[in-house]
């Protein structure tokens, strides 16, 4: 039985991506965070699982990236079309977030050079810094949304290398990017709570940057 565990966690994590797009076709625009944040806790019991019973299998990983795609591509997909449905005609540019989100799922499958690191930003951290937008203290129009869009897709299948908080020890040498990530996180956290989470993800990319420029200037 321990070998269908994490299927079914990834299931859960397809189902609560159903829910939420469910949910964000009604218009309650907080609740599609809410229901990324749930899925992406699922979607990290399922890895965890596999990896701690020894059960990875080829049907696992597939299942995942498909569950991924409703999760972290269709949902932030409805939610920014409801939005700027509300001040666009062209709400359907929102359309490529699934789009690239499918394209970035397919290639991580079969790139074997991302065990340490990311190369693009990852889907959940892409539906987690579109459907965060709601939290903004201020209003965003109609451009802005769609410039946001553009950027989302082009970072799915960026070459841009970004940290993976996969640790070989728990010491700083080695790991010092992940440990300012980790540390500057809990900082916005701290301070700015629940606001925090739109510049998170941008916080995130930044790091990485500035990381894979250091690294590379070695």
């Amino acid at each position: 039985m321990k070998k269908h565990i994490p299927n079914f966690l990834t299931c859960l994590n397809l189902a609560i991506g159903c829910v939420g797009i469910y949910y964000t076709l009604q218009g309650d625009g907080p609740e599609a965070f809410y229901f990324v944040i749930a899925a992406g806790l699922f979607d990290f019991l399922d890895g965890f699982a596999a990896r701690m019973l020894r059960v990875q299998s080829e049907i696992g990983k597939q299942l995942d990236s498909l569950s991924d795609l409703v999760s972290f591509g269709l949902l932030p997909t409805f939610f920014m079309m409801q939005w700027l449905q509300e001040t666009s005609t062209y709400f359907w540019i929102a359309i490529i977030i699934a789009v690239f989100s499918a394209i970035r799922l397919a290639v991580f499958n079969l790139d074997e050079s991302q065990s340490d690191s990311f190369k693009g930003l990852p889907t959940p951290a892409n539906a987690i810094m579109l459907t965060s937008l709601i939290f903004l203290p201020f209003e965003i129009y109609e451009y802005t949304l769609i410039s946001i869009c553009i950027f989302s897709a082009i970072m799915l299948v960026s070459p841009i290398r970004l940290i993976a908080l996969k640790f070989s020890s728990s010491g700083w040498k080695g790991n010092e990017d992940r440990w300012i990530l980790i540390i500057g996180i809990l900082i916005l956290l701290a301070v700015f709570r629940w606001t925090s989470f739109p510049y998170i993800i941008p916080f995130y990319i930044m790091v990485s940057v500035i990381s894979y420029v250091a690294r590379s200037a070695r």
